[in-house]
């Protein structure tokens, strides 16, 4: 007797390893590829270091939570990368001139110190785009990798719901 596994975990499972992809890409664009990363950048990988996380012991505890607890870590997974989805847009909208960037990614900020000048590193623009594949930047590929995980995170949670839902 062969054993399937659920398609709710299964699409879970996908959405994980395509987060797993996406933030060990980015490290390595970095660190291998020479990229440096803006303040928006930055600011888009939060999104992986605390969703993959939560949805990894998720995964590890699938069928010992109670199912309250599983949506409600699955719903809050789902919304970190809605937040990740607006970032990568919004970073994606600044590359392309539609909006201004944060200060942070654009001046020097509030305040500026000439002994800073020992200490400066190499500030990247938001507006500035490294790299760009089919005529996307990596800001706007997060948005839609982050916009596919959703929709898998939201279907996991369907196909479970549907799943667990007495017969009728």
């Amino acid at each position: 007797m062969t054993t399937t596994r659920p398609l709710d975990k299964i699409a879970a499972g996908l959405a994980f390893l395509l987060g797993l992809v996406t933030i060990l890409a980015a490290l390595g664009s970095q660190y291998l590829g020479g990229l440096q990363p803006c303040e928006l950048c930055l600011e888009q990988r939060l999104a992986y270091y605390w969703g993959l996380p939560i949805l990894g012991l998720v995964l590890l505890l699938w069928n010992r939570l109670p199912r309250p607890v599983w949506y409600l870590a699955m719903a809050i997974v789902t919304l970190i990368f809605v937040w990740s989805t607006y970032m990568g847009a919004f970073h994606a909208g600044v590359e392309w001139g539609f909006w201004p960037g944060p200060t942070a990614c654009s001046g020097l900020g509030e305040s500026f110190s000439l002994d800073a000048l020992d200490n400066l590193q190499p500030v990247i623009g938001c507006d500035v785009v490294q790299f760009r594949f089919l005529g996307l930047s990596l800001a706007g590929y997060n948005a839609l990798i982050s916009l596919a995980m959703v929709g898998l995170l939201v279907a996991a949670m369907a196909l479970q719901w549907r799943r667990s839902r007495p017969a009728t």
